[in-house]
């Protein structure tokens, strides 16, 4: 099976869900009433935007939009670490 064809009607139909689920996540982090909503929306929103660059590279065929898609969620991940020791300390009383 041919799986550009399979793409060719896939990526449009994901990339209406991806466009909701992104509004969604931003209407979070302007709304969150507390650090750990906005957090987990931005964490959401990094992820989902690395799968769709990474489904994207499929869509165009080139590998360079995978690296990418790597950074993003490496980004994502320290920015857990640090927001996480951020409250931490904060809960603690540490400085």
């Amino acid at each position: 099976m041919n799986t550009a064809h399979i793409l060719s009607w896939f990526v449009p139909a994901v990339t209406s869900i991806f466009l909701a689920a992104f509004t969604l996540y931003i209407v979070r982090v302007v709304r969150g009433p507390t650090l750990p909503d906005i957090v987990l929306a931005i964490d959401c929103l990094s992820y989902d935007l690395a799968v769709f660059v990474a489904l994207m590279s499929l869509y165009y065929g080139t590998p360079f939009l995978v690296i990418g898609a790597l950074l993003l969620s490496l980004w994502a991940f320290i920015f857990d670490v640090f927001v996480s020791k951020y409250l931490v300390r904060k809960d603690l009383g540490g400085g």
